[in-house]
Parts: structure tokens; sequence; C-alpha cells
């Protein structure tokens, strides 16, 4: 992905000087300001619809619009997730985002990679089950929220024990998107996790909007997804119908 159509799709495009770290932050004075701010912890109303990119899912030229839609819809936890796009690429694209979420008080999550997180000051990070332990980001980075993906109880555990301070737990349902890690847990082992663990818990895996009612029965406290946003013919509307789930409405405009 070319970075310059992925900056192309904003309303007013980012400076040169913009996609740079200022000297500001590079001096370290922006991560002193940003530490003064303390802990960071999940606050109630958060994390209820957890929305995770692809952009495979539909042209380059309309990823942007797309994002912004799901904005607008009232989604306000977005994770930039895209593994194999080039380092360079994934900076100026988080850049962006981070620009396109503070206009909707959104929180923005990078996927794995602190140091984009960091480069950028986004909300947070999530990190892979077996990628590194919470606490050492924590430790060093307090302003950071940092979700951890899991696939089992076990797994579950070990991540509040490393102090996330959230977790995704999938595949609950089937799906295409996390066949890697096995046929699905079933609600029954979202419920198990939920009573096991006393962090927020995102079902994540084959969600749509008629199994939300399931998992926040079983415990869940939230729900994190793809393709059930993504490839609606109207995302705004989607997101805006996901969020009313959670009895909110964040539309923009």
């Amino acid at each position: 992905m070319r970075t310059e159509a992925v900056v192309k799709g904003l309303s007013v495009p980012p400076s040169e000087n913009e996609l740079r770290p200022s000297a500001h932050t590079a001096s370290g004075e922006g991560m002193k300001t940003r530490l003064i701010k303390g802990v960071a912890k999940v606050e109630p109303g958060w994390l209820q619809v957890y929305l995770i990119t692809d952009r495979k899912r539909f042209a380059e030229e309309h990823l942007l619009e797309n994002i912004e839609a799901a904005l607008q819809g009232g989604i306000r936890d977005l994770q930039l997730r895209e593994k194999d796009l080039p380092l360079k690429d994934l900076h100026s694209l988080a850049v962006v985002l981070r620009q396109m979420t503070k206009r909707y008080n959104a929180r923005l999550y990078i996927n794995d990679r602190v140091d984009i997180a960091l480069m950028v000051g986004a909300d947070g990070v999530h990190l892979p089950e077996t990628g590194l332990p919470a606490n050492e980001v924590k430790a060093c980075y307090p302003h950071l929220l940092v979700g951890v993906s899991t696939h089992s109880l076990d797994g579950a555990k070990q991540a509040q024990e490393d102090g996330a301070d959230f977790i995704t737990f999938s595949p609950v349902y089937e799906t295409e998107s996390k066949k890697e890690f096995g046929p699905p847990q079933g609600l029954d082992r979202l419920q198990a996790v939920c009573r096991e663990v006393a962090l927020p818990v995102l079902a994540l895996g084959g969600i749509n909007k008629d199994r939300i009612p399931a998992v926040l029965d079983k415990g869940a406290s939230g729900v994190a997804l793809i393709s059930g946003i993504w490839d609606s013919a109207d995302i705004k509307q989607e997101s805006f119908k996901y969020m009313q789930c959670f009895g909110g409405d964040n539309r923009h405009d």
C-alpha cells in the first residue's frame, strides 16, 4: 500500500511535518506530559464495540472513508491491525488514524507495535497471547492501555497475572479470520473465562448483532469484531446499530 494513497483519503491531509515526531516529543517533554496522567485504566462504557481494521476487505482508496464512517456511526475503540503492512506505511497510517480518532473522541490501539503506539500517541497497544508480557509494557508506559489476545482459560489467567487492562477471547464462534486458533471455543468456555478473570473480556470471532445478547449473558463486557461492520453495505449505520446494542448513541454527522 502506498503511503500517499492512505494519506490522500483524509479531508485535510497532514503536512510533511505532521508525519514526523516533533522536537517536543523527541526531547521527551511530550512523554512526561502523558505520564503525569498516571496509569491508564478501562473506564465504564469503554470497549463495548472494539473494531479491528482489515484494509483488504475494500479498495485501498476507500480505507479512510470507511474507517471514518465507522467513527461517525459511534465506534469509540479502534484497533489498527495490519500485520503485513510495511513499517513505514504502518506508521503513516497510524498517524492519520490518530488524528481521525481524536476528532471523534475515540481511542486508538495499535496491534503489537508498542513503538508505533508511542510515536503516534495512541491510547493503547494490543499484544498477542505469546507476545510481550503486559506488565513489561505497563511498567515502562503506564499511560498506555494494554489489551491481550487470549485463546484459552490459561491464556486469560496469564494475561491477568501479567497486568493486562483487558483481553479478547476467541474464537467464540466459527470464523475464517481465527481458524488458525482451532475450532470455536463456544459460549461455555467464554463464560468460564469471564468467571475466572476480573478483567474486561471482549468476545471475538463470528460476532454479529444477534449474538451479542448471548455473549453478554455469559459475562463478556463487550465484543470485538472485523467483518460484522466492515462487510456491511452501510458502515456508518451498521456501526450505529452495534453501538445501540449497548445503549450508545455517539453518531456524528
